[in-house]
């Protein structure tokens, strides 16, 4: 995509240039359709501003700025042509770029199209220059270089998306992954151990309470055994007499 970028920035650092002799190319324009012997008809493709500078240009200022205008149109074409094999793409992307291929064809008229603000080409030709013979002519390049940055506008948000998209499904595969051999091992022996010794503390806890009241038990006998050998002796008798 950077390579992208510094394609499209090195045609729009030329058209700068072309866009400062606006009128040179109005005027070059003018000299070859007179040449051409063809003042009605607007200059509407790319072909025919090519014919008028193989065929109808006398001077090499003229030709020098017709052949500029050809060569940025030629630039931008073969950009057209690198970004069909960029991806990320969609319907979107796809439709921009079809219409900058449309409209950078030799063939296409070109007469009906006309620059949007913030582009003013238009506005420096006269109404009737505008109207009748120069306004699409003028309107293609910035046109067509518009529709290219919203084409990389576009392509950038789609690879953010996939990114995206990416690594959402990365963390969810982490997160949803079954535990390895090792992990499973570590556990199943690490359980029984952790359940052995919480049932070894029970047992010996159990132990420990079953001989309390073993002993408690122990003594509870002894003291009913001293309790009712008390009980059982015989009331005591004067030595000498026996009982009635």
């Amino acid at each position: 995509m950077n390579e992208v970028k510094d394609a499209l920035r090195s045609i729009e650092q030329n058209y700068k240039l072309f866009l400062q002799q606006q009128f040179t190319f109005i005027g070059a324009l003018q000299h070859t359709r007179e040449n051409a012997h063809d003042m009605i008809r607007p200059v509407a493709s790319i072909s025919q501003v090519q014919s008028y500078m193989d065929h109808h240009c006398n001077n090499s200022t003229d030709r020098r700025i017709l052949n500029m205008f050809l060569n940025i149109c030629n630039d931008l074409s073969k950009l057209c042509q690198k970004l069909e094999s960029v991806q990320p793409c969609n319907s979107t992307t796809n439709d921009i770029l079809g219409s900058c291929k449309v409209l950078l064809s030799h063939s296409n008229d070109l007469s009906s199209i006309r620059a949007k603000y913030p582009h003013d080409v238009v506005n420096h030709l006269s109404c009737n220059e505008a109207k009748n013979h120069f306004g699409g002519v003028v309107s293609l390049i910035p046109i067509v270089l518009d529709g290219l940055k919203e084409w990389i506008t576009h392509t950038e948000k789609l690879s953010q998306e996939v990114l995206q998209n990416v690594s959402g499904g990365n963390a969810i595969s982490e997160k949803s992954a079954p535990q390895s051999a090792p992990d499973r091992a570590v556990i199943s022996q690490t359980a029984p151990s952790v359940h052995l010794e919480v049932q070894t503390s029970a047992n010996k806890k159990d132990n420990v309470q079953v001989q309390g009241n073993k002993h408690v038990w122990k003594k509870h006998l002894n003291d009913t055994k001293s309790h009712s050998g008390k009980h059982n002796k015989s009331p005591w008798k004067p030595p000498g007499r026996h009982a009635f």
